[in-house]
């Protein structure tokens, strides 16, 4: 399988500039995916001067596909251990961290793994396929209230309620395991004109949930905090306003909620400087080329 098959990295070009990479630099790549990103960072490394890569993918196919590199060390995990396994590899800082929090291709377009209501499949959406938990535990096993809330906060579906509803009263009659059966359950309550967008949003807060997506989030940006060497880089590439408010809160303040805490004289006390003012987002030649890449915003903060 081609690397393009697989992912298409998303604003690759400004990725690398963001990281402002050092040939002697140590860095981490903390969703190896498809492995492009990766592969751009290893070729700016000199292994004598002691540049090396660690990357991050709690997914056994991504973790198949790396390569075999004095400079490059695949980490089998789930990122939100960043400090625990900088701490296993004797690293005492890093110089760069990356996180391109988008789905691959591969995760959307394989069948077997029910990540996509393009088609009819297991209802499972694992990232790690060791997980015990399921897409089919949660819309089975939640309770109406943890459901529609699981709906509403993660998809920002105003008609998550009903949604809710709907599912308890279809897995009264049978267990709902396939795609198909939870889009049945909740059709009645998809705008047709608004179809894709809404099953997107519904399929979007179920992966969230099974993977604990903003709690795994949590834990990287707080690890990246420790284990970054001062005047290192974090760059982080969101697809959802979700993932993006948290990113943007932490690196300007230093906390989820945004809250800014400043001293005596007025001065912000944040642990990060965030460069730019706006995110950078991917230009109509991109877009053209890899439309999965339309939503995607790439921030960039230094440690002080």
């Amino acid at each position: 399988m081609s690397e393009e098959v697989y992912h298409i990295p998303a604003l690759l070009p400004e990725t690398i500039e963001a990281l402002d990479i050092r040939p002697g630099g140590i860095y981490v790549d903390a969703t190896f995916g498809g492995g492009g990103h990766s592969k751009a960072i290893v070729e700016l490394l000199d292994a004598p001067e002691g540049g090396h890569l660690y990357a991050f993918d709690q997914d056994e196919d991504a973790v198949s596909r790396a390569p075999e590199d004095e400079r490059f060390t695949m980490v089998y995990s789930n990122f939100r251990f960043i400090t625990n396994f900088m701490r296993y590899y004797d690293v005492d800082a890093v110089d760069g961290i990356l996180a391109d929090l988008g789905v691959s291709f591969h995760h959307f377009d394989d069948t077997k793994r029910g990540f996509s209501f393009r088609f009819d499949g297991p209802l499972d959406m694992r990232m790690n396929r060791l997980a015990r938990r399921s897409a089919t535990d949660i819309v089975n096993g939640y309770t109406e209230e943890k459901l529609a809330d699981t709906l509403y906060i993660y998809g920002e579906l105003k008609q998550s309620r009903a949604m809710a509803r709907s599912i308890i009263k279809a897995r009264s009659e049978a267990e709902i395991n396939t795609i198909g059966a939870l889009i049945e359950a909740v059709k009645a309550h998809i705008d047709p004109r608004k179809e894709k967008k809404e099953l997107a949003q519904l399929f979007q807060a179920l992966r969230i949930e099974v993977n604990d997506e903003m709690g795994a989030l949590k834990d990287l940006l707080e690890g990246a905090l420790k284990v970054l060497k001062p005047g290192g880089r974090l760059v982080v590439i969101t697809y959802h306003s979700l993932e993006d408010r948290m990113v943007k809160n932490f690196m300007k303040t230093g906390n989820f909620s945004g809250k800014v805490d400043k001293d005596f004289f007025g001065k912000v006390n944040a642990p990060m400087k965030t460069l730019g003012g706006k995110p950078i987002v991917p230009g109509e030649e991109e877009i053209e080329r890899n439309p999965r890449s339309r939503s995607a915003k790439l921030r960039t903060a230094i440690k002080l």
